[in-house]
C-alpha cells in the first residue's frame, strides 16, 4: 500500500493554493467542504475563485510565486500551476518547511492525493489507486455512489447522536458492536432509510429497554428478483440480499441473481414445478417464521415481483400473524420485463389501449377464465404460468370469438442471454410448440402490439 488512508481534520486550518485556475478552483471546493480556510498565491486568478476567497475569509496575494510571499504556516500546500518550475519551488520550500504538500502535474512529488470521493456527509467513502488512474477511480466511485443509499449520512448521525446513552445502557464493548450490528442491519435502520425518523427513535428506545430481546428479533425481506437479467434487480434489493443471513429462494431466481448474494449466507431452496412442489407453500411460510424467530434476517427470493402471481400477500399474512418485522421488496415482474427486452410494448396508441395480467395455471386440465372479459378489442393480454395449458387457451380464445390469426409471442427465459422470441398467432402457435421445444419459464404475449417486435427486438437483434 503505497498511500495510507487518512482523514485529516482541516476545520479552521489554513491552506495554500499556488494557482488561480480551474484546477485550483476544483481543489479549493474540496477543500472547503472540510472547513478548511483556503489563500492563493497567483499572478492571474478566474473570478469564480476569487469570489469564493472573499465569500470564506480566503486572503489573496495576486502576484508570480515566490517564498517571500509565503507569510505564515500552512497545514497543507497544492501547487496547481502551468509552469513545472513553478510546481518544483513550491515542491522545495514545502519539503523544506515540513509541510504536506499536492503537485497537480507529478504524482510521484506528492506527500498525499486526493482521491474519489463519495460525500454522505458526515459519512465519507474515499477511492484511490495511488494516482495511477484517476478516471478508474472515477467509474468505481460511480458503481459504489449508486449502492449507498442518500440516507447513509444521515443515519451515520442518527448512530452518533445516541452513542453515549447505548454507551452508558451497554458498557460492554462487545455487547455494543452486537446491538449496533443489530441496529443498522436490521429494521431500526431502515426505518430510518425510509423516512421514518421518529419511528426509527422509538423503535431503538424499545430496544434499549430490552437489548438481548431486539439482538436476538429476527425480520424478513420479501425481495422480487426481476425476471432474470441481474441488472434489472433494485438498489434495496442488493442491498438487503448482502444484509441477510439466511435466503429462501425460487426456481425461478436466475443464476446471475444467485451469485450476488451474500457468501455466508444460508441458500434454502423451495422452488415449485407445476405438480413438483420441493416444499409446499404452508412448509414456506413455516420456514420463514422458523427462520426469524431464531433472529436471523431472512430474505424471500421470488422471481418477478412478489405481489404480482407470486404468493407474496399469502407469506407475509403469516408473518404479521406472528408479529415479525417484514419488508416487500418489489421487483420487476415479468410482464414488464420481458415484454420490453423482446421489443413488445404491452400498450400502443394504435393498437392496444390497455393490458391485463392473467395466470394459465390451469387446474386439472380446466379453463376458469372469464374469456369473454378476455376478448376485447385494443387489449393486450399476458399469460404468466402457461406454458403447458397453452394449447387449451389458444383454443378457447378461438371458441370465444378471437381472431384466429390474431398475433402472439411467447418469449422463453425472458431477459437472460438465453431469451428467445417464438412468434406466431393465436391458431398456430400450438403447431409451433410441437415444432419447438420450449422451456420454463415463458411468458404467453397476445394482442395486435406483437407485430411490432420485428421492428423493435433491440435485445435479440
Amino acid at each position: 500500500m503505497k498511500y495510507y488512508p487518512l482523514f485529516y481534520k482541516l476545520e479552521k486550518k489554513r491552506c495554500l493554493l499556488i494557482g488561480g485556475g480551474a484546477i485550483a478552483l476544483r481543489r479549493a471546493n474540496a477543500l472547503l467542504k472540510a472547513d478548511a480556510i483556503i489563500d492563493v498565491i497567483s499572478l492571474h486568478i478566474s473570478d469564480e475563485l476569487a469570489a469564493l476567497l472573499q465569500n470564506n475569509d480566503g486572503e489573496l496575494v495576486q502576484a508570480a510565486f515566490s517564498t517571500s510571499a509565503i507569510t505564515q504556516h500552512y497545514a497543507l500546500i497544492i501547487a496547481a500551476t502551468n509552469s513545472r518550475d513553478v510546481n518544483e519551488q513550491v515542491g522545495v520550500y514545502a519539503r523544506q518547511n515540513n509541510v504536506l504538500f499536492n503537485r497537480v502535474d507529478d504524482q510521484q512529488a506528492c506527500d498525499f492525493i486526493f482521491p474519489a470521493e463519495i460525500d454522505r456527509s458526515p459519512l465519507t467513502i474515499a477511492i484511490s489507486n495511488s494516482g495511477s488512474s484517476p478516471v478508474l477511480s472515477t467509474i468505481l466511485k460511480q458503481q459504489i455512489d449508486q449502492f449507498v443509499p442518500n440516507a447513509y449520512g444521515e443515519l451515520s448521525s442518527f448512530v452518533g447522536e445516541h452513542r453515549d446513552t447505548v454507551k452508558s445502557i451497554l458498557p460492554d464493548l462487545q455487547q455494543r458492536r452486537s446491538f449496533w450490528q443489530t441496529v443498522l442491519n436490521g429494521s431500526i435502520a431502515e426505518a430510518f432509510l425510509a423516512g421514518k425518523q421518529d419511528e426509527a427513535n422509538e423503535l431503538l428506545a424499545e430496544g434499549l429497554k430490552n437489548p438481548q430481546e431486539l439482538m436476538s428479533k429476527g425480520e424478513v425481506y420479501l425481495i422480487g428478483a426481476g425476471p432474470g437479467d441481474p441488472d434489472l434487480l433494485t438498489l434495496k434489493a442488493f442491498r438487503l440480499l448482502q444484509l441477510a443471513e439466511v435466503v429462501i429462494y425460487d426456481r425461478l431466481v436466475s443464476d446471475e441473481i444467485m451469485a450476488l448474494i451474500n457468501k455466508q449466507a444460508k441458500l434454502v431452496y423451495v422452488g415449485k414445478r407445476r405438480d413438483d412442489h420441493a416444499v409446499p407453500q404452508g412448509g414456506i411460510n413455516q420456514l420463514l417464521v422458523d427462520y426469524a424467530k431464531q433472529g436471523k434476517r431472512v430474505a424471500r427470493l421470488k422471481g418477478g415481483d412478489p405481489f404480482i402471481f407470486g404468493r407474496g400477500g399469502e407469506e407475509i399474512e403469516t408473518l404479521a400473524e406472528e408479529n415479525i418485522p417484514f419488508q416487500v421488496i418489489p421487483g420487476i415482474t415479468a410482464a414488464s420485463g420481458c415484454s420490453s427486452y423482446a421489443g413488445i410494448p404491452l400498450t400502443h396508441r394504435d393498437y392496444a389501449q390497455s393490458v391485463q395480467f392473467v395466470t394459465g395455471q390451469l387446474q386439472d386440465g380446466s379453463v376458469n377464465l372469464n374469456w369473454e372479459e378476455l376478448i376485447s378489442p385494443g387489449k393486450t393480454l399476458v399469460f404468466y404460468m402457461g406454458l403447458k395449458g397453452l394449447p387449451i387457451i389458444c383454443q378457447s380464445l378461438i371458441d370465444n370469438g378471437m381472431r384466429a390469426d390474431m398475433p402472439c409471442a411467447l418469449v422463453e427465459k425472458g431477459t437472460t442471454k438465453k431469451q428467445r422470441v417464438l412468434v406466431s398467432n393465436v391458431s398456430e402457435l400450438p403447431k409451433t410448440l410441437i415444432e419447438n421445444t420450449v422451456a420454463s419459464p415463458s411468458l404467453f404475449i397476445v394482442g395486435e402490439v406483437v407485430n411490432l417486435t420485428k421492428k423493435l427486438n433491440w435485445f435479440n437483434r
